[in-house]
């Protein structure tokens, strides 16, 4: 064991090294992390982004709830979602938003029940000045994605919100 440690002792004195040895050898360049962009600059937030709700478009209405039908689907959708057939799977709440944030909330919205293929969401405008609440239906209109929408039912926001319809991706 003497032996051995001789050994050992002799080759560190041997191969004692006065300063550090830098690899001469060329590193492969490290892989660059894509970043994604930040918040309202993403692709995907453009897009949502992309669709514009006119202000000064106005629909006719029929007199009572809140209710649109788009050309070409059945009106017994009004029917089934008066009566709450189609459990919203989404909720976007407007309280406290300006008209321009509402009308990009709409958007995003829409376009994630279109990407999530959910065919029913549901839009709390409140009643507060009833700005807010008088323009969504005018806007939902314009969209190409909603089939139908009717007032909420008391369980789902009342008079104070709207169920909408979209139609689904395949």
């Amino acid at each position: 064991m003497s032996e051995e440690s001789d050994d050992f002792a002799l080759f560190r004195e041997q191969v004692k090294v006065d300063r550090r040895i830098r690899s001469e050898t060329v590193q492969a360049p490290r892989p660059k992390r894509a970043r994604k962009p930040s918040g309202s600059n993403t692709p995907e937030r453009q897009q949502q982004a992309e669709f514009f709700f006119s202000d000064t478009f106005r629909a006719h209405f029929p007199e009572g709830p809140v209710r649109y039908c788009a050309e070409g689907e059945s009106s017994h959708l009004l029917k089934q979602l008066r009566r709450g057939d189609y459990p919203p799977e989404l909720f976007l709440d407007l309280h406290g938003m300006t008209q321009a944030e509402a009308k990009r909330e709409i958007a995003a919205l829409l376009h994630a029940c279109t990407k999530q293929n959910i065919d029913c969401c549901s839009i709390m405008s409140g009643h507060g000045k009833g700005i807010l609440k008088e323009n969504l239906p005018h806007w939902l209109v314009q969209h190409p994605a909603v089939r139908a929408f009717h007032q909420a039912p008391a369980a789902h926001g009342g008079n104070a919100a709207l169920l909408i319809l979209l139609q689904k991706r395949y």
